[in-house]
């Protein structure tokens, strides 16, 4: 069964920390690209960061970088993506997705598979 799982998400205060996992079952995990996307109420996914099936290929939006990291464990089938310095404008259901592009980094449409996401609510 082709699944991908998240965990992670909560409530925190700005300037805090959270670290979002993903983990997929039934694939072949490392033959994918891997990508990590948000949605706010009312709108559409909107990439976050992404990392290609070898790792070299590694992107973020202007609004994250510098602050979010996105890694992989082809290992544990996992990806990662670590979020410091929150703010309330990250405050989104977080997903995750897998493109059988290897060197992806695609838009949302594009993706193959989905995670179930995951809320993150940074707020005071």
């Amino acid at each position: 069964q082709l699944q991908l799982v998240e965990s992670g998400g909560d409530l925190i205060t700005p300037g805090g920390s959270l670290r979002l996992s993903c983990t997929a079952s039934g694939f072949r995990f490392s033959d994918y690209s891997i990508g990590w996307f948000r949605q706010y109420p009312g709108k559409g996914r909107e990439v976050v960061s992404c990392m290609s099936s070898d790792g070299d290929i590694v992107r973020y939006v202007d609004s994250v970088r510098g602050r979010f990291t996105i890694s992989r464990d082809n290992d544990k089938k996992t990806t990662y993506l670590q979020m410091n310095n929150l703010k309330p404008e990250d405050t989104a259901v977080y997903y995750c997705a897998l493109d059988g592009i290897p060197r992806g980094c695609r838009n949302a449409y594009e993706q193959d598979y989905w995670g179930q996401g995951t809320q993150v609510t940074v707020s005071s």
